[in-house]
């Protein structure tokens, strides 16, 4: 009985050392496979802008087919002239009828996104007042705030994997950021004394 036992565990032994190798490339270790971290898919943007005193604007886009196919619904809004906007993000993937709220996954992966906002009304500035895990700007929630009268746009662009380290990154602007935009929307914006 003894030597049965000790055969087997030397067949056993035998078979994990012949099937464990790969002759082709003398059996060198792989590396495990690095699975991608898959884009947001994203058809709804709610960006709403709640002043200290006032009814909020919600800027809104909606694009239920994905890129091609019907154009986005964009719509813009009114801002009051010399008012200063809390501003919070709203960013869901509606698709077959389902509703699936993006922005927490952009939370929880804070590190690998950041929106870059930018405006072509005088007077219009858009700051971050969130942070991702290593202190760099996020931009879910930040604060607008405008100037004199005037019309012109606002533009959203949320990039992944952006290099927050690059030059200007940290103050918002996009030029060295890299990475791979996931939504770029512009807004018609009217600012109105």
């Amino acid at each position: 009985m003894k030597m049965k036992k000790i055969a087997l565990a030397l067949c056993s032994l035998s078979i994990a050392f012949t099937s464990c190798g790969d002759d082709d490339d003398n059996n060198a270790v792989k590396p495990d496979p690095v699975v991608p971290n898959q884009e947001e898919v994203i058809t709804n943007i709610n960006f709403t802008l709640t002043p200290t005193t006032g009814t909020p604007v919600v800027l809104k886009f909606e694009d239920l087919d994905g890129d091609g196919g019907n154009a986005p619904t964009i719509t813009g809004g009114t801002l009051k002239a010399n008012t200063t906007y809390t501003g919070v993000l709203e960013l869901l993937n509606n698709q077959n009828g389902k509703s699936e709220n993006v922005t927490e996954e952009i939370i929880e992966e804070d590190e690998d996104h950041q929106l870059f906002y930018a405006s072509s009304i005088k007077g219009v500035t858009i700051a971050y007042t969130d942070k991702d895990a290593d202190n760099n700007p996020l931009g879910i929630t930040t604060t607008v705030t405008t100037g004199d009268a005037g019309m012109g746009n606002i533009n959203l662009k949320l990039r992944h994997q952006p290099n927050k380290s690059a030059e200007g990154v940290k103050e918002g602007k996009i030029g060295n950021a890299g990475g791979v935009t996931e939504a770029d929307v512009t807004f018609d914006i009217n600012v109105v004394e």
